[in-house]
Formats: C-alpha cells, structure tokens, sequence
C-alpha cells in the first residue's frame, strides 16, 4: 500500500434538472483535518453533509474549495418574486420627490428595478434539497480525483523515503565501524602529550593513564544509541511498506532518531564520526520535509 501525501486537487461537475453543480477542491499539509469549503448562500444548509463528506475519506490536511452553482432557467423563473411592500414604499417616495421637485409623474414600472431588494430571488426549500444528489455526486469525484494525485505523489514520496533511509542506514554501520578506535585513538593520543610532558615515563603501567582511558571509552560508548537507530530505522521501514496514514508515525520516529543521533554525536567526541553525525542529520532534514506532506 502506497502512502498518501496531503498535496492534491480534484474538480468535478453534475447537472441535474434545477442546476449545474461544480466543485473543486485543493489540499495541503496539516496537522489536523482541516477544511473551508466556500457555498453559495443558498446551499449553506449542505455544509455540514460536504464536512462529512469529506471526514468519511480524508483524515490529515488543510481541505479547500469551492462549489458554484448555475440554475437552470425554469428553477430561476421559479425563485423571483417581487417585494409588494418595498415596490409601494418606493413608488411613493419617487412621486412624492418629482411633486416636491416640480418633476412630471412619468414614473414606469422598470423603474423599480433599479431599487435594490424589490426584485427578490428566492430558492424553494424542496428545490435546494433537490440539488444535494447532484451535488454529492460532483463532491465524490472531485475527491476521487483529489485522492488520486495525493496517492501519486505518495508513492513519489514513499521511493524517495526508503532511499533516505537506506543512506541512514550506511551511515549509521559507518559510525558503528569506526566506535571501537574511538577508545584506541583516545588513549594514543593521551599517551603522546603524556610522553612530550614527562619524556622517559613508563606510560604501559601507568594506572592513571588506563583509569582515564576506561572513563573515556564509558562516556563514549554509544552502542544504546545505535541499537536504538536500528529499532527506529525498522520501525520506518514497516512504516513506508504499510502506507496509508502513518504521517504522524513517521514524524514520531523522525524525531527520535534525530535524538540518537545528536547524542551520538555528544558522546562520540571523535572527528570521523562527527563528520558522520553531520552527514546524518542532513539526511534527516530532507526526511523530516518530506514526511511533513505524508497524511
């Protein structure tokens, strides 16, 4: 199973006898589920049914979108109606201004259609209720569509991952090499500036010498870390090879092994592996961006 990224879009329409219905939709990383779907006034009703919509097939992502609609002529013709009220009161401000300004009555019907709100278009309740088959349809192909780039790109992320994580890997039997000098390399180079301080010295039977040696190996003895970066390294394996929504699981494990690794690099106090632990955390970086976008 693929993994799915949180980068996407779908767009799709649906018709039926009273509209045209379009939908489109984006996506981008988030933590959560996310969502600002713009509607029509007319369809705020259907909000709550378009989150579910949405919940039922998407868990992780900033969702947004927009449906439009365009309805037919008939259900358009069905929805207008004139303000008696309003059309009156204006009538009668409009003749009583020409009498104050000594203007002749020729006041038209069309005239009232420049005062906002007299001509008022409504949307039957049965007629928007109507609209939601349409409207579903139009929604579950745009996510369909929307779901199907995010799995593309996943499975583009998903490659990039586990060669990420194969050079992880390398560095880290590297870094495994070279720990055991780490002890070897310390004393040989206490044991010179010993003998260029007290020329002459028996360094071999010196008890200070090999007391030193021993606390330095102890402090920088980082077996735990690495056995734990093969536990980490495992587990993101299984994790790629899983799919699905595992973004929160692989942020988790990203984290904890930039922890082992910067402890590695805090005990180790040895140049070879130092430019190791740098090559690791850049490596971790470019992981850690891209496990950002996997939902």
């Amino acid at each position: 199973m693929s993994l799915m990224s949180m980068t996407g879009r779908g767009g799709a329409a649906a018709s039926c006898r009273l509209a045209h219905v379009e939908v489109e939709l984006s996506s981008v990383n988030r933590k959560q589920l996310d969502m600002d779907i713009s509607l029509p006034r007319s369809l705020a009703l259907f909000e709550s049914r378009i989150q579910e919509q949405v919940r039922a097939r998407i868990a992780r992502g900033r969702i947004s979108g927009e449906v439009r609609v365009t309805w037919s002529a008939a259900a358009q013709a069905a929805g207008v109606r004139v303000d008696q009220g309003l059309a009156r009161a204006s009538v009668a401000a409009l003749r009583a201004a020409a009498k104050t300004l000594g203007l002749p009555d020729d006041l038209q019907a069309s005239a009232l259609l420049a005062v906002p709100g007299v001509i008022v278009q409504e949307r039957r309740a049965q007629d928007i209720e109507a609209l939601w088959p349409a409207l579903r349809r139009a929604l579950a192909e745009a996510l369909t569509q929307l779901l199907a780039m995010r799995r593309k790109e996943g499975a583009a992320l998903q490659r990039d991952l586990r060669r990420r994580l194969a050079t992880l890997r390398r560095l880290a039997r590297q870094i495994a090499a070279r720990a055991p000098a780490v002890a070897a390399a310390y004393r040989e180079s206490l044991r010179q500036r010993i003998a260029a301080a007290v020329p002459g010295s028996d360094l071999a039977a010196d008890d200070r010498l090999l007391k030193e040696v021993a606390l330095f190996a102890d402090r920088a003895d980082i077996t735990e870390e690495l056995v734990r970066l093969q536990s980490h390294f495992a587990q993101t394996a299984e994790a790629l090879q899983q799919g699905g929504v595992v973004g929160r699981t692989l942020d988790f494990l990203v984290v904890e092994m930039g922890r082992e690794i910067n402890t590695i690099g805090a005990k180790a106090n040895d140049a070879p592996i130092a430019r190791l632990v740098v090559a690791g955390k850049t490596e971790l970086e470019r992981v850690r961006e891209q496990v950002q976008n996997i939902e």
